[in-house]
């Protein structure tokens, strides 16, 4: 085989490789369950990454223990009446499992539980900051919630008061 046919070969296989984790990508974006969840960004820009906005993620948690704030719990996700909700794990083999825990934070006065990981969601250069919202308006991230693993970000939406959530243009 010549160096020519070599190198169109390995060229294929790249490519091949970078098509196939697009279309799992694409195919769970349009199987797997999508909401909006409302986040807490932090931490926008680090420069070995790329330009990214940083979002922690508020989940609905009715069965996670309220006395025990300070702490992690794990849980899995599930999108349940258009809520991103979180389930307490029970068993040490669903714990390490899930990989996912939250934790209560304060919020504006409230206490909001929220996915501990952040996700990020890429932007471009010339984008501003998403994240730096206006007084009254909440930034939300509309997810796809896959059966393990981190929510994966989609597009990013402002909510102002009671108005429904509107997406953001960021291209």
């Amino acid at each position: 085989m010549t160096p020519l046919a070599k190198g169109l070969v390995v060229a294929f296989v790249q490519v091949a490789l970078v098509a196939t984790l697009g279309a799992k990508l694409l195919y769970d974006r349009a199987t797997l369950p999508r909401v909006w969840a409302l986040t807490l960004p932090y931490d926008p820009d680090l420069p070995i990454r790329g330009r990214y906005v940083s979002l922690r993620l508020a989940v609905h948690a009715p069965e996670l223990p309220s006395d025990q704030r300070d702490s992690l719990h794990p849980v899995s996700l599930k999108v349940e009446d258009g809520r991103l909700v979180a389930q307490p794990v029970g068993k040490a083999g669903d714990y390490r499992a899930s990989r996912l825990f939250v934790r209560y934070v304060r919020d504006a006065g409230d206490n909001v539980v929220m996915l501990d990981d952040p996700v990020a969601f890429f932007i471009s250069e010339n984008v501003q900051d998403p994240s730096v919202r206006a007084q009254g308006e909440r930034l939300w991230v509309e997810v796809t919630v896959p059966r393990r693993g981190p929510p994966r970000p989609i597009r990013l939406g402002v909510k102002r008061g009671d108005a429904p959530i509107e997406p953001l243009e960021l291209r």
